[in-house]
């Protein structure tokens, strides 16, 4: 009798914590996850009227990572961290290849996607991460005369 009662409180505490890890976003769409507890996504940036394209990884805690590159330099490459809860928002920094830095504060949409802006060392910076292009821009503040679109093998900015 005891081990049944054991059994039957494990399987209920299962799937409890199975139902609580949905509700609150550690289950993701199939191919959306890095790990259990982390999700990667997406980043799209224009920095100093140059657009940056790349990829971050958020953890269940807050805490992530951001790599991005140059799309006219591409050995132009930042990497950096942010920290964000969803009442708050959040915050980060990268460093750069070429010694310029960029500090940021977003905006989350949803545990997976959400918008931004900063300041970096040749210019503002806004950004989007975790939406498509099309998603993204009306987050994006692009140069004077340019628009951006694909050219088949990525995003590029192009004038109008």
């Amino acid at each position: 009798m005891i081990s049944n009662r054991f059994d039957g409180d494990w399987k209920l505490r299962t799937r409890i914590a199975i139902a609580a890890s949905l509700a609150i976003g550690l289950a993701a769409p199939t191919g959306a996850c890095a790990g259990f507890l982390s999700s990667t996504g997406p980043v799209i940036a224009i920095m100093g009227g140059e657009l940056f394209v790349g990829e971050a990884e958020g953890h269940l805690g807050g805490a992530g990572t951001i790599t991005i590159h140059s799309q006219r330099v591409p050995a132009l490459a930042c990497a950096g961290d942010f920290t964000s809860s969803a009442a708050l928002g959040g915050s980060g920094q990268l460093h750069c290849s070429d010694g310029t830095v960029a500090r940021f504060w977003f905006t989350r949409l949803s545990i997976f996607n959400g918008h931004g802006s900063g300041s970096f060392s040749r210019g503002p910076m806004s950004f989007a991460y975790g939406l498509t292009a099309e998603q993204a821009a009306p987050y994006l503040t692009l140069p004077d005369g340019k628009k951006l679109v694909s050219d088949g093998t990525g995003l590029v900015l192009v004038d109008l």
